[in-house]
């Protein structure tokens, strides 16, 4: 989690495991986990209030996402059987859409953050979270 001495050597491990997975099937299974690993970071952030940080978690759970199905396009473009991946798509973007529903109760629908000497700014969760759900309903 953010704030641990521990996070910043997650983030390095990170971008040295994003060249550990290669090839189509590598970079999706590699996007998908860090997607599961945004989304679950992101749900533990808004349950301890801190909107902020569970805020850019959501985000990058959403960067993640997006990448995987070009993934699985270049290796059908490839001659591969994407069969079985594209069920786990579809699989993982329906836990994702049930995980996101549960936050989407939980967390207030604008959030101010107000850091000291820093000028205010507005977070719109509800339409974040909105968003995440309609993007990962595309991949059904």
């Amino acid at each position: 989690m953010p704030g641990s001495i521990f996070y910043k050597i997650n983030l390095v491990k990170e971008v040295v495991l994003k060249y550990w997975y290669f090839g189509d099937f590598g970079q999706f299974t590699y996007n998908l986990k860090e997607s599961d690993k945004y989304l679950v970071e992101a749900k533990t952030l808004f349950e301890y209030n801190q909107y902020l940080l569970g805020y850019r978690a959501l985000q990058k759970s959403d960067q993640y996402f997006v990448k995987t199905l070009p993934n699985l396009n270049a290796a059908k473009a490839h001659g591969k059987d994407i069969s079985e991946n594209r069920t786990i798509l579809s699989q993982a973007a329906l836990k994702h859409i049930e995980t996101l529903s549960q936050i989407k109760t939980s967390v207030p629908s604008s959030f101010l953050w107000q850091p000291e000497k820093v000028n205010s700014t507005n977070l719109d969760l509800r339409d974040t979270i909105d968003s995440s759900i309609k993007l990962r309903t595309n991949y059904l």
